[in-house]
């Protein structure tokens, strides 16, 4: 166990607890083809991962040249479920990460939180996190705007300056850092590192080397 200097270690899921991210590009395509407005992998990865639904819906909406409905992302949800059932794994490495945590954690996605649940139970990371995941549908509005881990740090009675926020796309930690928390931005996913760093960000490729990080991190 390596203790860090944290009072609380907040983690995004999508590409940092569970390798789904890779998984998510192809099912954006082929709905965004579906609609009649297709997006490359590539816009995807730029544009759309760690976004909210709101990013999302409006660059689709853009694209389309017409607006959608409220819901219209639900007749979809049933191939990421699918997808997910089939292939999610967790990633490399972060089991071992989380085991050598002395550190309260907790989860905070722009996912939905029956979402986030349900992907955790899939690669057996959810008793890490129980009765501690929040959620965009906590919030007003998803990151990168900071509410989401402002709320998560309130919610553990954890000033957010003690905090240390875990991501692995551009939107995350730029909600870390103007949350006033320490960010890690993991590289080992889709975005590059060149797109993670920024001030008060560490970038890493190894989620076995979190632990180390965590506990030598200036704060």
């Amino acid at each position: 166990m390596t203790r860090s200097p944290f009072d609380l270690v907040i983690f995004d899921c999508d590409g940092v607890l569970v390798d789904s991210e890779r998984i998510c590009v192809k099912v954006d395509a082929a709905i965004t083809a579906d609609l009649g407005c297709s997006f490359t992998e590539a816009e995807i990865i730029e544009r759309f991962v760690g976004s909210s639904t709101e990013v999302y819906t409006a660059a689709v909406e853009e694209r389309l040249g017409r607006r959608l409905e409220k819901d219209w992302q639900q007749q979809y949800e049933h191939l990421y479920r699918a997808a997910f059932e089939a292939e999610l794994t967790a990633v490399d490495g972060i089991a071992e990460a989380l085991n050598g945590l002395t550190t309260p954690v907790c989860v905070a996605s722009n996912g939905d939180r029956d979402g986030v649940r349900r992907n955790l139970e899939i690669v057996a990371l959810s008793d890490h996190f129980t009765g501690r995941i929040f959620s965009a549908d906590d919030v007003s509005t998803g990151k990168p705007a900071p509410d989401l881990f402002l709320h998560a740090a309130r919610s553990m009675g954890v000033d957010p300056g003690r905090c240390a926020v875990i991501e692995d796309s551009a939107y995350g930690v730029q909600a870390a850092r103007a949350a006033g928390m320490l960010a890690f931005g993991y590289c080992g996913g889709l975005t590059s590192a060149s797109r993670l760093e920024g001030p008060g960000t560490t970038v890493f490729d190894d989620m076995r080397e979190l632990p180390g990080l965590l506990a030598t991190a200036p704060h």
